[in-house]
């Protein structure tokens, strides 16, 4: 049986990241990048595609398990009859290769514990071939080859193809075990040292973290959040990963399952606002600069997703050796929405551009000519309907949100040349360009009877997209239009307090069968929009519940189903946690102290 989404922990080395389960379990790791073919799959599969469990002897879920304060260390505990251990997981930030460190400590007692590895290459379809080397167990198939040092004896056995440990821990002794991975055709790299890769790791977590500039309520969450973002990203180019996993379903048992190991334009604007205002700002200018690399080109090929240095082919496959998680199907690898036309990207990439200018980050003149083609591109291409920011699989349609973002870019453009007359272009044209924009979605896009703008032009359907309206300024917060269409949102989206992104029920929306779960980031949108709407009371009440939706170390998902009470959808979500950082710094700037409404 699959754990809950939420019974998983995050470790990871800003290159690649494992899922540790409250059992002690391994259940994914993609080597030696987010992207890469899954050495263990369980989490998608079963035990047998491969996973990797360290326990005390007949223990089921632990005790208690906590990050270390400030960081991706990870410490996992069992009371036993016999006496009490930990297991502690960490990935130290590489030099050479990843290395998956687990060290077990005898808290009290004499305790058995049992190391139990599975390793299975390439998304748990290769099963290696493993044999003792210089006193390790190294283990290859085909371009892969792993190293196990392990303290304990180990023992490699029988017909299930795993190697095995059997031990013993009293208080105060504590053993390690090390998995490093490394292409098979080269030299097994140096070994580390497990101890002190530990407290060097802890030093760099905890002054990173001690970074944060941000003091206000829940900065444990708001910290945790954006350890969580730091930990997602691929730190050779600077790009963020939404998630570090593909194929969680958004439905259990339906077909709702994407690869999110790939980096997403319409996280620019949030992410970049988040890490700024929070105080990392090397951070920001390293994501400023992947997104400068990655969408260089013509405008007309830019796309809404690249891999992790920039990489435009991601194809859409499917695992059929894998049943999914809790038998939903099929099990995905990159993702075909690459194709897809979203307007809003553009308006992303721009209202990037702009956050990061009025911040300070350098740039140059390359940056502005970009800017400047991205929207002589967009001058024509506006009118065009697209899939919209949902990567809908539907029909193409006129989304009000994109055309809102199209506004964006050539809002923030002219805005930056009047604040910079030096600046190149053609402002006059580009004026009239966003007044005729802004002047099509209010008469195509707003439904007078109800008093809301719509999904898309002609429909009478919702988005959660449309709370963003007055966040990048298309309207005041204080327009009846927006005042309208924030209450709509809430009461034709809204299931227990929490949002849905768009209704399901307006026939061949998105093309595909089946619901999902609420979607956690347009929940925290609503309590922006509550806020700028005066409804601050209101919107702080929300975040205190959304806050209270983490799992016990501080993650979530993309989505939740209210009903079962569960996280859904690829986990850990970067936009979830975009959100929360976003949210809090909104709510609870040192300028907003007092309440409203």
């Amino acid at each position: 049986m699959h754990r809950p989404i939420e019974d998983y922990a995050l470790v990871g080395d800003e290159q690649t990241a494992a899922l540790i389960s409250r059992t002690g379990s391994v259940d994914w790791l993609c080597l030696p990048r987010f992207d890469s073919p899954a050495c263990f799959a369980a989490l998608l599969g079963d035990e047998e595609n491969g996973q990797w469990r360290i326990a005390p002897e007949n223990a089921e879920e632990c005790t208690r398990r906590a990050y270390r304060p400030g960081s991706l260390v990870l410490d996992t505990e069992w009371e036993t009859q016999d006496g009490s251990v930990r297991v502690t997981d960490f990935m130290p930030q590489r030099d050479r290769a990843p290395d998956l460190v687990r060290i077990v400590e005898g808290l009290s007692g004499r305790v058995t514990v049992r190391s139990a590895l599975r390793l299975r290459f390439d998304y748990g379809s290769v099963v290696p071939w493993v044999r003792r080397v210089d006193g390790h167990r190294v283990a290859v198939a085909g371009p892969d080859s792993a190293w196990l040092r392990s303290e304990p004896e180990v023992h490699s056995w029988g017909e299930d193809f795993c190697t095995h440990a059997e031990f013993t821990v009293e208080e105060g002794e504590r053993v390690a075990f090390v998995l490093t991975w490394h292409p098979s055709h080269e030299q097994r790299p140096p070994l580390i040292d497990p101890y002190e890769s530990l407290r060097h790791s802890l030093e760099d977590w905890r002054a990173w973290s001690d970074r944060c500039r941000y003091d206000g309520p829940h900065r444990d969450a708001v910290i945790r959040s954006l350890l969580t973002l730091k930990a997602l990203t691929y730190a050779p180019s600077g790009g963020i990963v939404a998630a570090p996993t593909t194929s969680l379903p958004e439905e259990i048992g339906g077909v709702r399952n994407w690869d999110y190991r790939y980096c997403w334009l319409r996280d620019s604007t949030l992410t970049l606002g988040a890490l700024l205002s929070a105080g990392y700002v090397e951070e920001a200018e390293a994501w400023r600069d992947w997104l400068l690399r990655a969408v260089a080109g013509n405008p007309a090929d830019l796309q809404i997703m690249y891999g992790l240095a920039g990489e435009r082919r991601l194809p859409e496959q499917e695992l059929g050796w894998l049943d999914g998680y809790r038998d939903s199907r099929p099990v995905r690898t990159g993702n075909g929405a690459v194709q897809q036309v979203q307007l809003d990207v553009y308006g992303e990439v721009v209202d990037s551009l702009a956050v990061a200018r009025r911040s300070g980050l350098k740039t140059g003149s390359h940056v502005w000519k970009l800017q400047l083609a991205l929207l002589d591109f967009l001058e024509e291409a506006w009118e065009e309907p697209d899939e919209g920011l949902w990567e809908v699989r539907g029909p193409r349609r006129h989304f009000v949100h994109s055309k809102v973002m199209a506004w964006v870019a050539v809002d923030r453009t002219v805005r930056a040349m009047e604040d910079d007359p030096r600046l190149p272009g053609d402002i006059d044209r580009l004026r009239k360009l966003r007044d005729t924009i802004h002047r099509d979605v209010c008469e195509r896009g707003y439904d007078a009877e109800r008093g809301t703008f719509t999904q898309f032009y002609g429909s009478r359907a919702l988005d959660a997209a449309l709370l963003l309206l007055p966040r990048v300024g298309f309207l005041p917060a204080d327009d009846p239009r927006i005042v309208g269409t924030v209450d709509a949102v809430r009461d034709e989206l809204e299931h227990d307090g929490l949002l849905h992104r768009y209704s399901l029920d307006e026939s061949g929306v998105d093309g595909l069968p089946g619901q999902e779960g609420t979607f956690l980031v347009c929940s925290f949108w609503l309590a922006d929009a509550l806020h700028l709407t005066g409804r601050t009371k209101e919107a702080r009440e929300l975040f205190e519940r959304l806050v209270a939706l983490r799992n016990d170390v501080g993650l979530l998902a993309e989505e939740y189903d209210p009903v079962a009470g569960r996280q859904l959808g690829n986990f850990p979500q970067a936009f979830s946690h975009i959100g929360l950082v976003g949210t809090a710094l909104t709510l609870f700037a040192p300028e907003e102290d007092g309440e409203a409404g």
